[in-house]
């Protein structure tokens, strides 16, 4: 080999042992370079991670106050974190979404702090890379680049149990009329309307966020929110913005749209008076559901209840002439409440219980005594009170002078008096006021599985009542001023006529109705309740209760079928009232006699009056309730059961 030959080879080695050094400088100073923004982007995510943590952890919000904002600044300042000179927090408050593949996503909604989202920024000084990439590729060269770190933090989700109840309409055609006199104004639904809100549902979280936005109210500020004077029409309207960013049908928003414009009744209402929410419930626990017919049927009787009339149904809701029926309501129902079952089991009655009602409705009904006449056997029963009560006061004539008086007063041509009795005299109508006192159910325990065990379940106690059945004539029946008050309905006139005999030839004068007294009938009884506890299990016929997000599970409530003959006690307390006799009759001695001795009648007639009054007053207000559905053979309670996580706040993205 030459010698130069062997220098060129030196020469080649040299050169490739500058390249490799200088190969291995770079690559050092890339490692060191990446590992300095590395551990800069470390700790700016401990940064991040902490103050998102923090902010969960002591329950921050972003409405005005002490918010989550201020907690995850509190945070990063502890942590040697200053604000300004380029670094930057931004916290925003919202929601957790996991999709069915189990990615999670993070929504902003300031309304709602079940997660909240921090993100922080610091600048550093560029790496050696960034700078060679921005010189070859052309872009601008800045000494600084802003790195960032973003951590979202969550609540873990509280056990949340929901109750709802309703009652099945039975007869959608009469909700036009009873809505048209519940809201004050002309209600024409069609059927398919109709149909429409029974089968759609309402997110009861985006329909208190929408009410809030309409009102101007704070966004997340439930408490306020649930106290807030407002309209039949502006929650008919809340619902209808809901309804349609959720592309409900054409025929479930022209239902509404009719409704919203029926409601002109403008008294001042409260959503809180329907919808309970626990003192502290969530915006997570608010993510549940109720059905919208449910939710308008629980405004428009809140309207109706701060109504100072009553709406007048048709005659033909009977199928009866002759047969008014007014209704009102005393009490609006609390359609559905979501809350903590563990707080709502320790005090079931108390103020965190989860309690729901039917509303509390008084009806009357009026029937006309040609109607009453007219009813197979109705005449024939009351005919049945004078046959034991006629011999009762002829005893009591035959043992009084009066008698005596009277056969001389005959025989002399002055006159004699004589007993008219009459059975369902004059046309006093016959009231049946009902108050109604419904369903209410709460919770009083639930379960939750331990890990692979255990069951799900809630228990409801449930009970069904009337508060009281008013039989007679009555007044100031829906007056808001002056007591109710119930008269005995005449059922038997006792009337005298005097009658002349001269020559042979007798007359007699017109009748004087009562002058010898009567006998009338009056119900003023309160009817007992039905208890029950309904048991929501996948241990029971029914399923488990699902979650509060999904379609509620719902059991009927054991039926009370005939509201008055199945409550015998109530019938064997009717009252009858002796009518004391009028006028200056001289029969007025005998018969002041005969209403002391009616006791003695009483054993007779309290048993015609109870096989009259049961098949009477049962088909009328059965077939009244079970149209109107607010009868209780139709009332439905639902449970809802969400499980929550243990431990305190926790890192999610």
């Amino acid at each position: 080999m030459s010698p130069l030959f062997r220098d060129g080879q030196r020469g080649a080695i040299g050169l490739i042992a500058v390249g490799t050094l200088a190969l291995a400088l770079v690559c050092t100073l890339l490692v060191v370079d990446s590992g300095r923004l590395y551990l800069e982007k470390r700790k700016l995510q401990g940064v991040a991670d902490t103050a998102a943590l923090e902010a969960v952890g002591r329950k921050g919000t972003c409405l005005p106050g002490l918010t989550a904002a201020a907690y995850a600044g509190q945070s990063v300042a502890r942590n040697n974190f200053v604000v300004g000179n380029g670094n930057t927090l931004v916290t925003t408050c919202g929601s957790l979404t996991t999709a069915a593949t189990g990615m999670r996503t993070f929504t902003a909604n300031p309304a709602q702090s079940t997660a909240v989202q921090v993100v922080v920024t610091k600048p550093v000084t560029t790496s050696i890379a960034g700078g060679i990439w921005a010189l070859v590729s052309g872009a601008p060269l800045s000494l600084n680049t802003a790195l960032s770190a973003t951590a979202v933090a969550a609540s873990p989700m509280p056990t949340v149990a929901q109750l709802s109840i309703n009652s099945t309409v039975a007869n959608i055609n009469l909700l036009n009329p009873l809505f048209t006199g519940f809201l004050g104004g002309s209600v024409t639904v069609s059927v398919a309307g109709w149909n429409g809100l029974l089968g759609a549902n309402i997110n009861l979280l985006s329909y208190l966020d929408q009410l809030a936005i309409n009102l101007g109210v704070s966004a997340g500020n439930y408490t306020q929110l649930l106290a807030t004077n407002v309209t039949a029409s502006q929650l008919i309207q809340a619902a209808i913005n809901v309804m349609t960013l959720n592309g409900a049908t054409a025929d479930v928003l022209t239902a509404l749209g009719n409704l919203k414009v029926a409601a002109i009744n403008q008294a001042p209402l409260s959503i809180g008076q329907i919808l309970q929410l626990q003192t502290g419930t969530t915006a997570a626990a608010l993510n549940a559901n109720v059905q919208l017919f449910q939710l308008i049927q629980g405004v428009v009787q809140l309207s109706s209840s701060k109504s100072a009339v009553a709406a007048t149904l048709p005659v033909s809701v009977l199928g009866l002439a002759n047969v008014t029926t007014q209704i009102k309501v005393i009490e609006p129902p609390q359609v559905s409440a979501v809350g903590n079952p563990v707080l709502a089991a320790a005090n079931p009655l108390g103020p965190n219980g989860i309690i729901v009602r039917t509303a509390q409705v008084r009806t009357q009904v009026t029937v006309s005594l040609p109607i009453l006449s007219s009813l197979s056997g109705l005449t024939t029963a009351v005919s049945n009170l004078v046959g034991p009560l006629t011999p009762v006061i002829n005893g009591l004539l035959s043992l009084n002078l009066v008698t005596t008086i009277n056969s001389a007063l005959c025989l002399l041509g002055a006159g004699c008096q004589q007993l008219d009795v009459l059975a369902l005299p004059g046309a006093l109508p016959l009231n049946i006021v009902l108050d109604a006192g419904g369903a209410q159910s709460y919770v009083t325990g639930y379960t939750c599985p331990t890990g692979t065990t255990g069951i799900k379940s809630v228990t409801a106690y449930t009970s069904t009542s009337l508060a009281s059945l008013n039989v007679g004539s009555i007044t100031n029946a829906f007056s808001s001023t002056l007591p109710m008050v119930v008269s005995p309905l005449p059922l038997i006139d006792i009337g005298t006529k005097t009658c002349h005999k001269i020559l042979g030839i007798g007359t007699c004068d017109p009748r004087v109705p009562f002058a010898g007294g009567g006998i009338g009938i009056k119900v003023q009884s309160p009817i007992g309740a039905t208890n029950q506890s309904l048991v929501f299990s996948s241990t029971t016929p029914f399923p488990a209760p699902p979650n509060v997000n999904l379609p509620t599970i719902y059991q009927a409530v054991a039926p009370s079928t005939n509201v008055v003959s199945s409550l015998s006690t109530t019938l064997n307390g009717v009252g009858i009232t002796a009518y004391q006799p009028v006028g200056n009759s001289p029969l007025g001695t005998v018969m002041s006699g005969a209403v002391a001795a009616i006791s003695g009648v009483g054993a007779i007639v309290t048993p015609v009056v109870d096989n009259l009054l049961g098949p009477l007053l049962d088909p009328i207000l059965n077939r009244l309730l079970n149209t109107l559905g607010i009868s209780l053979v139709n009332v439905n309670v639902g449970a809802n059961l969400t499980c929550g996580q243990k431990g305190g706040a926790y890192l999610v993205i």
